[in-house]
């Protein structure tokens, strides 16, 4: 298969990524069965110093940096949160810039980890663009890429080890944002159990992963609007898109209301407060038709902001 991630670095991680993250909680339950009309194991990734699955990625990639250069990168919550947690682990300083109205809850806990964090523009487009300027401007600083370092997606890749040991699946549907965690599972799952059919969800809003796949190259779109800040992309990264159209089966989109009744099915059936995207996998489960019987799905993320808990409580 021509493709940049490694089934042997997959393996690796496993070994050298903090434990924190490993090995989350995989299961089904009987209520959220009876509500998707099929068999659905969920894979908790909330239960960790993060509260989402980007630990893994993040601490694959800078465990296996040398020390010494300052880390920059953009995100909208979740992964400066693991950049930070796994630069403060090995003392390398990480700075992280974030759309101004990124999450506050997220926001505060990379500052918790130690991060300088700066706010800039409207979404994850223009803060990308403002942390790749701050990396160039000076000597000592290396500007990371979440969608197009591989270590990242090997990182996640170990969700589709622990996963694919549950199966055998019919389906495995994935939240994809930069493509990272789809592609690494996704890589896994082509070696491990290949008629498995890997199946990404996107938000309506914010379409542009799905609308690379489907056009097999990279699709920018002039605006997203979406709560769910986690799958937020407008400007994918092209070596993320050779993946995802290399790997994939296929994406579905959802929408944003669409997502808040998978928080509310989340909460009611097997207990866990998702933020939005982390509630996609679900969302995608009740909306489309997904093919099989025995499927499963990825709970990305819990740092949920305080107006989607208002939209629960209607």
């Amino acid at each position: 298969m021509d493709v940049d991630l490694s089934l042997a670095r997959i393996e690796e991680a496993g070994r050298r990524i903090d434990p924190v993250f490993l090995h989350t909680p995989q299961y089904s339950d009987d209520q959220l069965n009876a509500a998707i009309g099929k068999t659905v194991v969920v894979k908790v990734e909330t239960a960790n110093p993060l509260r989402s699955f980007k630990g893994r990625g993040a601490d694959f990639l800078i465990g296996r940096m040398e020390a010494g250069p300052a880390v920059v990168c953009s995100s909208t919550g979740n992964f400066g949160q693991a950049i930070a947690y796994a630069c403060r682990r090995r003392n390398i300083p990480a700075e992280i810039f974030v759309p101004e109205h990124a999450n506050p809850v997220k926001v505060a806990r990379m500052r918790r980890f130690g991060a300088i964090v700066t706010g800039v523009g409207a979404d994850s487009a223009d803060a990308e663009a403002a942390a790749r300027a701050h990396a160039a401007a000076a000597p000592g600083r290396v500007y990371v890429d979440d969608g197009r370092e591989p270590a990242i997606a090997e990182g996640a890749g170990t969700i589709g080890v622990e996963l694919a040991a549950a199966g055998p699946f019919d389906a495995v549907v994935v939240p994809v944002g930069d493509g990272a965690l789809i592609t690494g599972i996704a890589r896994w799952f082509k070696h491990a159990a290949p008629d498995t059919r890997i199946i990404g969800v996107c938000a309506s809003g914010a379409p542009a992963m799905a609308l690379s796949w489907r056009a097999r190259r990279p699709v920018a779109t002039e605006r997203s609007d979406t709560i769910a800040e986690g799958i937020e992309v407008r400007m994918p990264v092209a070596e993320s898109v050779a993946r995802l159209v290399a790997l994939v089966d296929d994406m579905v989109v959802v929408d944003d209301d669409d997502l808040v009744e998978a928080m509310r099915l989340a909460v009611q059936t097997v207990g866990v407060l998702l933020e939005p995207s982390g509630a996609a996998g679900l969302a995608a489960l009740q909306v489309h038709d997904v093919p099989g019987t025995r499927v499963a799905t990825v709970l990305t993320g819990s740092n949920v902001r305080a107006e989607h808990l208002r939209l629960l409580a209607v």
